[in-house]
């Protein structure tokens, strides 16, 4: 007989710990601070990523800046946040530019780890003003 155990008969386990796991890692996911994923626990859901964002050329003119904290769990939620912060202009620039995530292009759906860089890419184009345009000689 395990007395440790039963030594209070008459106390209620913690709430959400049905299964005897709390703390850091609640084993079923309903209770603890990282549940089963890490993030949510039993609805499977993850928690937004803390990342960082990187605007170049374009993009960091109309946001007024050239990086950012983020909180998103997807591709897709940082750039909706970014349209949000940075309004119209910045809306109008990311619509024609690459994203890439840690340096590999991403898609709209692609899950964010903490710690990810998430980099707008314009198109580039123009050149040194007052120079004289190309000839091209075939």
């Amino acid at each position: 007989m395990n007395l440790a155990a039963n030594s209070a008969p008459d106390q209620a386990a913690p709430p959400g710990d049905a299964n005897g796991a709390h703390g850091a890692n609640g084993a079923n996911g309903a209770s603890g601070t990282n549940g089963a994923n890490g993030a949510n626990g039993a609805n499977g859901a993850r928690r937004p990523a803390a990342v960082h964002l990187l605007l170049f050329a374009a993009a960091r003119v109309a946001a007024g800046t050239a990086t950012e904290r983020v909180c998103a769990g997807t591709v897709g939620e940082v750039l909706a946040e970014a349209r949000l912060r940075y309004g119209g202009q910045f809306a109008a620039v990311l619509d024609g530019s690459r994203v890439w995530v840690n340096g590999e292009p991403a898609p709209l759906d692609r899950a964010l780890l903490d710690g990810d860089e998430v980099a707008v890419l314009p198109p580039v184009s123009g050149g040194a003003s007052g120079m004289a345009p190309v000839t091209v000689v075939s």
